[in-house]
C-alpha cells in the first residue's frame, strides 16, 4: 500500500528560535554544574582558573550560564575540579544522586563482570526474563542480513504474525521512514519506532518481529526490545551486506561504492557491541536462506522451550561457528 501525505514545511525561523532556548538551557546547566562542583571542593574561581587555565572572566561567563566552553576548555576545568567530564555535563532524564552513585560504582566494574551484576539487578527487581518475553522474537542487525526474509520464514514455520516496525511506523504516520525523517527528523522516527514497539508488545504474546538496524542507537528502546522478546542478531559479512542491498534495487551504494562500503563498516564496528547483547547470534555469511532458515528454527524452537538455545551469544564464537 502506498501512502501519501502533506504536511506543513517545517519554519526555519522557529526552529532556529527552539535551537538557541535549547542551548540556553544546556549553557545554563553546565555552569549551575561548574559553580556546583567548584563550592563542593572549596575552591574560589582564582584557584579554578589557575588550575584549569582558564580566566577567571570566562569561567564567571560559564558559571552565569553565558558562557559556551569548548570540549577541551571543559575537559581542563573538569580535571581541575578532579571529576569525569560528564559530571560537568546535564543529565537528559535529571538522574538523582543515587543513581549518579550507581554509574559511578559501574564505572569501576571491570567489563567481564558487568553481565553478572545485571542479572544480579534484574533478580532484585524480581524480573522474570523468560515470562517477560513471552514468545515473541525479535531479529536486529544491519539491514541486508537477512531479517525480512528470515523473520517472515520463521514466523510461517512456527504460526506467529511476522511484524516488521518500520512498515507500523510507515502505517502510523502515513509515509514511508525515509519522508518521516527528512520531514521531521531522525528523533521523530525514533520516537514513532518506540511506540510501536511499546503496542505490538503489548497485543502480542508471540510474533517474530523485524527491528530496523539502528534501533540499538536509543538505549531505552534496545532495552525494552531485549527484555521483551528473544533476541536474535542476524548477521553477515560487511560485502554480503552491501551485496544483498543491491540485490533489493537500491543501487545507491554502487555510486561511491569504496566510500558505501566504509561508511557500512564504521556503522557495523559502532553497533557490534550492543548487537551482541541479544541471546542469539546467527552468521548468514555464504548460506543459502533454507539453510539459514533451518538453524534459525532449531535455535529458535530450542529457546522457546526454555532450554540454552543452540548456539547461543554466550559464548557468541558458538552460534557464529555453527551457522556457517
Amino acid at each position: 500500500m502506498q501512502f501519501e501525505v502533506f504536511l506543513p514545511r517545517p519554519n526555519p525561523a522557529a526552529h532556529a528560535q527552539l535551537q538557541l532556548a535549547h542551548g540556553d538551557a544546556v549553557s545554563a546547566a553546565v555552569g549551575r554544574l561548574v559553580r556546583m562542583s567548584r563550592a563542593k571542593r572549596g575552591m574560589t574561581r582564582r584557584q579554578l582558573a589557575q588550575a584549569s587555565g582558564a580566566s577567571e572572566r570566562y569561567l564567571a561567563q560559564i558559571e552565569g550560564g553565558e558562557g559556551n566552553p569548548s570540549v577541551i576548555v571543559l575537559s581542563a576545568i573538569a580535571q581541575a575540579l578532579d571529576v569525569p567530564i560528564a559530571d560537568l555535563l546535564p543529565r537528559a532524564n535529571g538522574a538523582p544522586a543515587a543513581m549518579a552513585r550507581i554509574l559511578d560504582i559501574l564505572g569501576r566494574v571491570p567489563a567481564t563482570e558487568l553481565p553478572v551484576i545485571a542479572d544480579l539487578i534484574e533478580a532484585r527487581l524480581g524480573e522474570d526474563r523468560a515470562g517477560a518475553r513471552a514468545r515473541r522474537i525479535a531479529l536486529i542487525g544491519l539491514r541486508g542480513a537477512g531479517k525480512s526474509t528470515l523473520g517472515r520464514r520463521l514466523a510461517d514455520e512456527l504460526g506467529f504474525p511476522f511484524i516488521e516496525l518500520d512498515r507500523l511506523v510507515e502505517q502510523d504516520y502515513g509515509a514511508h521512514v525515509s519522508d518521516l525523517i527528512e520531514m521531521a527528523g531522525l528523533a521523530t522516527f525514533r520516537r514513532y519506532e518506540r511506540a510501536c514497539l511499546e503496542r505490538v508488545l503489548e497485543r502480542e504474546e508471540a510474533a517474530v518481529i523485524a527491528a530496523a538496524g539502528g534501533i540499538v542507537s536509543n538505549a531505552q528502546t534496545f532495552a525494552l526490545l531485549l527484555r521483551r522478546c528473544h533476541t536474535v542478531w542476524i548477521k553477515a559479512r560487511p560485502q554480503e551486506h552491501m551485496s544483498r542491498v543491491m540485490q533489493q534495487g537500491d543501487f545507491r551504494p554502487m555510486a561511491t561504492s569504496r566510500q558505501a562500503m566504509a561508511d557500512l563498516a564504521a556503522i557495523l564496528d559502532a553497533r557490534a557491541s550492543d548487537y551482541a547483547r541479544a541471546q542469539v547470534e546467527l552468521d548468514t555469511s555464504g548460506d543459502t536462506v533454507e539453510r539459514s532458515l533451518k538453524k534459525l528454527v532449531l535455535i529458535m524452537k530450542r529457546c522457546l522451550a526454555g532450554a540454552a538455545p543452540a548456539g547461543t551469544a554466550r559464548p557468541a564464537d558458538n552460534a557464529t561457528s555453527e551457522a556457517r
